[in-house]
């Protein structure tokens, strides 16, 4: 609750939200103060058990949260896309994939302090008016937002938090292979879907990068979530993987082209005037 005190020393203030967290290894590289560090650790014994807790830097809030405003700022999509990159480059220098990037799991720091602040905090009730269990919390609170719309943001405003290690496998020491991605299909690798036995490797960070730096820039996924998008935007995909597409006559007749009467996205130097040009 607001007001506790946990491991003798961390005073609950508010709360900022919930989620994964995400602690590779401290070694010198440009791309390391882009993950979160692990601050501190202790257990806390409750009502339901006892529960491990990580303490770490708080961010601001995440790109996907703002991605529904207008644009960010030309010089604030550089640095965006440049620390993201960065970050990738840290975690594969230490010997492991991401596995899952997308702008839900790329975070902004935090520019200001975290001493004042005023809860929301809801009474818990049962809706058939019982009393609660006593494992049930009488209270809860809502989560803090510290986001700002995409035009607003500025250059120090554009330091990256990479989070969400959920997925990240190492790809020297463990085989994931393709049928066993699990990031949405706008931001799945290729080879995940045409060669599912394969195992994956940081290639595959690679291509989910490249499209969400093209969504930090343009506010819009490169590829939709079926892969004939991707087969318009990118050129025509190879011949094997055509051959492994079971759905490829949904959107496309016997010669290669389109069906009659679905929308075509256009290809990647059009949509790249179009979508980022004219729009910045």
């Amino acid at each position: 609750m607001i007001g506790d005190m946990l491991h003798e020393r961390y005073r609950i203030i508010d709360k900022l939200g919930y989620g994964s967290y995400s602690t590779p290894s401290s070694v010198t590289h440009p791309g390391r103060d882009s993950i979160f560090p692990l601050l501190d650790e202790f257990e806390v014994t409750g009502p339901n058990g006892t529960h491990p807790c990580y303490t770490r830097t708080p961010a601001r809030c995440e790109l996907q949260e703002v991605s529904s405003s207008r644009l960010f700022p030309l010089e604030v999509t550089r640095a965006l896309s440049a620390g993201l990159t960065l970050a990738i480059a840290y975690i594969h220098s230490q010997g492991y994939a991401h596995a899952d990037i997308r702008l839900q799991n790329v975070l902004v720091k935090l520019p200001s302090s975290l001493d004042h602040f005023s809860p929301e905090v809801v009474s818990v009730t049962q809706c058939d008016g019982h009393p609660l269990p006593p494992n049930v919390p009488e209270k809860g609170v809502t989560s803090l937002y510290f986001g700002k719309n995409a035009e607003e943001f500025s250059l120090s405003d554009s330091r990256i938090l990479l989070s969400d290690l959920g997925e990240a496998f190492a790809p020297g020491v463990e085989a994931r292979r393709g049928e066993d991605s699990h990031g949405p299909l706008a931001w799945r690798p290729p080879e995940a879907r045409f060669k599912p036995q394969a195992p994956l490797s940081y290639s595959a960070d690679i291509w989910s990068l490249a499209a969400t730096i093209w969504e930090i820039i343009g506010m819009k996924t490169i590829v939709s979530c079926h892969f004939a998008t991707a087969d318009e935007v990118l050129g025509p995909i190879s011949v094997t993987w055509w051959e492994r597409w079971e759905e490829w006559s949904q959107f496309f007749d016997d010669a290669g082209y389109p069906l009659d009467g679905r929308d075509v996205w256009p290809p990647l130097h059009d949509a790249f005037e179009q979508n980022v040009q004219k729009l910045h």
